[in-house]
């Protein structure tokens, strides 16, 4: 019980250094962090899908930067920007971006050709085939890199305590320093707690805003319709 006193006891959740403090914190890396990836992945994930071209570009960033190691490109970019957001920041995006970048790509990839082919029939241009048929079918996907990016930011954004900044990750490094396990085990706990709480939150979001069509079938795209016959089937005489 006692290395779990330390979660519970109200003067650890007050002040500049409480755990509320470090949770505001903890949520600031990470928000910022996925706007960024967002912002940078999205686009060029839908284009590239969309157009087809450079397929293999994401394939291969995407497997470059997840076999950076995290701990060590945050040790070469506080060397050159000094101890600032800055290297953690940069750190968590490469973290981020494979993530949303695949999803995207796949979800507009998956949508069905047939679906593309009748908005093209229809007239739409390739702008308004990406925006009003490809991306809404792709959400599925999309929302699945962003979930998949969530739970590692905020996992690995424990690190910017490394470089004596805030967050969750404070209480894990300090309590590592002084030898308080409590502090240690308490950290963890909050910083698993927010992961899932957050993966629930996208999870509830994506009901919300993905078609119940594409729910139900787990797909990105409508199956498509058997052909029908161009010739009606004899009719047998009755006996």
């Amino acid at each position: 019980m006692t290395y779990f006193g330390w979660l519970f006891d109200g003067a650890n959740w007050t002040g500049p250094t409480g755990i509320l403090a470090r949770l505001a914190e903890h949520l600031g890396y990470t928000a910022l962090t996925l706007l960024v990836a967002v912002v940078i992945a999205v686009p060029l994930g839908a284009w590239i899908g969309h157009t087809g071209r450079g397929g293999f570009v994401v394939v291969g960033l995407a497997n470059g930067l997840r076999a950076l190691p995290t701990l060590g490109l945050l040790v070469l970019l506080a060397t050159l920007t000094g101890l600032s957001l800055v290297g953690p920041i940069i750190t968590l995006i490469v973290l981020a971006v494979p993530a949303v970048l695949a999803g995207t790509y796949a979800g507009i990839r998956n949508v069905d050709p047939a679906v593309v082919d009748a908005a093209t029939g229809m007239g739409m241009r390739g702008s308004e085939v990406l925006w009003k048929v490809e991306l809404p079918n792709a959400l599925p996907l999309i929302i699945g890199g962003l979930r998949s990016a969530t739970l590692q930011v905020i996992a690995t954004a424990t690190i910017a305590a490394y470089v004596s900044l805030g967050g969750l990750g404070r209480f894990i490094i300090d309590g590592l320093g002084q030898r308080d396990f409590g502090m240690m085990i308490g950290g963890s706990i909050l910083v698993a707690v927010l992961a899932i709480l957050a993966d629930l939150l996208l999870g509830g979001l994506q009901k919300l805003i993905v078609s119940p069509g594409l729910q139900a079938t787990g797909r990105t795209a409508p199956r498509r319709l058997r052909a029908v016959p161009t010739r009606p089937e004899p009719v047998r005489e009755a006996a």
